[in-house]
């Protein structure tokens, strides 16, 4: 059975110390580039001098087009080789999967061609994967500054080979990714991060995984230029992949990457890809209008045997969602419409056994938002959540919202609405966790449950169907269905109105501001003029008080010459 990992804790396992363990698995170091000669030179020397034993690694470079061509240097791993990327696959995304292609390794290491990497890095990576076959693993990386002439590929494979790689450059104090330490050390190494965190830590400067995952997860996106490790990194969630940054596996990254550079240029570049293909970045999708590559939930409703109206009670309640990035399958046996047996062709339409069926094609046919299907797959990759509603429920126009966010408070991969019971047992609506449901499928024993899976490694949880608000269609339909257009049009009209309100406002408000301005200029005004006059009104007092002691002293000066005349005309 393979190995059990709850969520995203990876501390389950315990990796042997670089050097006391025995590797046996292969690994496929590659490393797309295209120019740079000079640095690639650095980068293989250092991958010469690895304590991963030689027989077990093997270097594909991907030439992606440099004038002139790359060539293998003098001092490279034997197993090195490169490979051109084929006419019209140009990019980094383009270049990974020629290398993946005709890499033999059993793990695929992604290394960019201006990393140099410090001993025991490959052997970091490796004793993790000898432990899961699910695992992304992250190594560290440490930038410079990359002035100056380089060192010579021989210094650096000595100075790598003698343990003392972390001496051949200086730290670029400017540059780093301080923003992964921080959710790294925030998040227990990443062992509680929650699932829609994970994604954003692929950086593929170095990072490694199992080719087999690499495939199940679909390979790297072609049609991407930029963005292409954080689009991969979100699909391996998907899958159920751990993500594991190991501090031990460190390396150097000659310079600053574009991202580093130029980074409002780079985020508005990525942006409308990313938005497309990553339902996680909540903040990208904030038109509800919009459908997009990759909904957020899935929602499967089974169609087989169930009324027309009941059908397109619960299709309907799930597209009115407040969540608007919503897809929904219909399954059935939809190969039944288009394969009538014998004798059936003069059927009359009204008495077709397959009416129901059919009507509900003819209704959602032409919806790009509704997909027919015979079945779905296990799981609802790579949208991140799938809902499964019986037809005749109606989700509520805010039941699937709710239902992410209460998934999303502790990374629960597993809810379940009871809605009611019958003879066959409770009816429910279940909203799934892609990656739960996947690393269920995967470590589950043979003849185990995968609820019961998902339950232990993830959680699960019964929930009621009123506080949920999901109705049946005899209470929500076709009322409320009929009414709903006029209804957005309602609402989105009390919108523009509260809008407009909202713009007068704002206008009074700032009419407001700007008299009080004028009312504290004035103030402050008087303020100053009632200083002055304060000022002035003290001046007359004093002057007065002047006067005052100045007329005292004089009439004092005259009674004294009066006495004095006085007592001399006395004697």
């Amino acid at each position: 059975m393979t190995t059990r990992i709850p969520g995203n804790d990876y501390g389950v396992l315990e990796p042997p110390a670089p050097g006391a363990w025995r590797p046996r698995m292969a690994v496929s170091v590659v490393i797309p580039a295209r120019g740079g000669q000079d640095r690639l030179d650095l980068t293989l020397a250092a991958l010469a001098a690895q304590t991963y034993p030689a027989h077990l690694l093997e270097v594909v470079v991907v030439d992606d087009g440099s004038v002139p061509p790359l060539r293998v240097p003098g001092i490279a791993p034997e197993r090195t080789r490169i490979v051109r990327s084929p006419q019209g696959r140009r990019g980094i995304a383009g270049a990974m999967e020629t290398g993946a292609a005709v890499a033999d390794g059993e793990v695929v290491h992604r290394m960019d061609a201006d990393i140099v990497p410090y001993r025991e890095h490959v052997e970091a990576h490796m004793r993790w994967h000898h432990l899961a076959d699910y695992l992304v693993v992250l190594g560290r990386l440490r930038f410079t500054a990359a002035t100056g002439p380089l060192p010579a590929p021989s210094q650096v494979s000595g100075a790598v080979a003698d343990g003392g790689a972390h001496g051949l450059f200086v730290e670029d104090p400017e540059h780093g990714h301080d923003w992964i330490d921080e959710l790294v050390a925030a998040h227990r190494g990443l062992r509680d991060a929650p699932s829609p965190l994970l994604h954003r830590v692929h950086v593929g400067a170095t990072v490694s995984l199992p080719a087999a995952l690499l495939k199940e997860a679909g390979g790297l996106d072609t049609s991407l230029v930029l963005g292409e490790d954080t689009e991969l990194g979100y699909r391996l969630t998907q899958t159920g992949a751990v993500f594991v940054p190991d501090a031990e596996a460190v390396c150097w990254h000659l310079g600053t990457t574009t991202a580093m550079r130029r980074p409002a240029e780079v985020r508005r570049h990525n942006e409308p890809f990313i938005a497309d293909r990553v339902p996680y970045r909540r903040n990208l999708r904030s038109d509800p209008g919009r459908q997009w590559l990759v909904p957020y939930v899935e929602v499967v409703v089974d169609v087989a045997n169930a009324p027309f109206e009941d059908v397109r009670a619960s299709v309907d309640g799930a597209l009115a969602s407040t969540l608007s990035d919503v897809s929904v399958v219909l399954t059935g046996p939809w190969a039944l419409l288009d394969a009538r047996p014998p004798g059936e062709e003069g059927r009359a339409p009204l008495d077709d056994p397959l009416l129901d069926l059919r009507l509900v094609r003819g209704q959602y046919a032409g919806d790009g938002r509704v997909r027919l299907a015979e079945r779905v797959p296990a799981t609802s990759f790579p949208a991140p959540f799938r809902l499964t509603c019986p037809p005749g429920w109606v989700p509520g126009a805010e039941s699937l919202a709710m239902l992410v966010e209460q998934a999303d408070k502790d990374d629960e991969g597993l809810l379940l609405v009871a809605l009611d019971e019958n003879e066959t047992g409770v009816v429910t609506a279940r909203l799934e966790r892609t990656s739960a449901v996947a690393r269920a499928l995967r470590v589950a024993a043979e003849g185990e449950s995968p609820d019961d899976v998902i339950a232990d490694l993830y959680g699960a949880t019964w929930l009621d169907a009123e506080t949920w608000r999901f109705r049946p269609a005899s209470r929500a339909y076709p009322a409320w269905a009929s009414a709903r257009n006029r209804e957005a049009v309602r609402w989105r009209a009390e919108a523009e109105r509260h809008g407009r309100e909202a713009e007068r406002a704002k206008q009074q408000v700032a009419a407001l501001k700007t008299e009080l301005r004028a009312l504290r200029a004035q103030a402050a005004k008087g303020d100053r003029a009632t200083a002055r006059w304060k000022e002035k009104a003290e001046q007359r007092r004093l002057e007065a008080v002047a006067l005052r002691r100045e007329r005292d002293r004089s009439l004092l000066r005259r009674a004294a010459r009066r006495l004095r005349g006085l007592a001399e005309g006395g004697r």
